[in-house]
């Protein structure tokens, strides 16, 4: 299996893919804060994206980080809150992990409510 880092998001209150989530792909490097901006992109109607994150030699090991916009997802669905002017309680939702073997497939879906999320490494 080629090096590959890819991900999903599922709308688990509404049991079906997540369209039209931002994300962005951070590294953790020597840029001034630590972290280096490497894709932004969103995910298409499956709640993918379009393609892989990172490929081949773009892969490698370290610690990276996924920056999900799923508060303004279940925003634009009209997503009740407590009050018209409240915050979300999910806004941002960062899942940092690691990759240890760049060679490998990494898979790291999010699935979300708009209270809860949980992730895990597929491949």
């Amino acid at each position: 299996m080629p090096a590959k880092l890819s991900t999903h998001v599922l709308d688990t209150m509404h049991g079906r893919p997540a369209v039209g989530v931002a994300l962005a792909l951070y590294r953790l490097d020597a840029a001034p804060d630590g972290w280096c901006l490497l894709v932004e992109t969103t995910t298409n109607a499956d709640g993918r994206t379009d393609a892989p994150l990172l490929t081949g030699e773009a892969l490698v090991a370290g610690v990276y980080e996924l920056r999900f916009q799923i508060g303004a997802y279940f925003a634009k669905l009209g997503v009740t809150k407590s009050a018209p002017d409240a915050p979300a309680f999910l806004d941002v939702v960062p899942i940092r992990f690691g990759v240890a073997d760049a060679g490998a497939a990494y898979h790291v879906p999010l699935l979300a409510t708009p209270w809860s999320y949980g992730t895990y490494r597929g491949s």
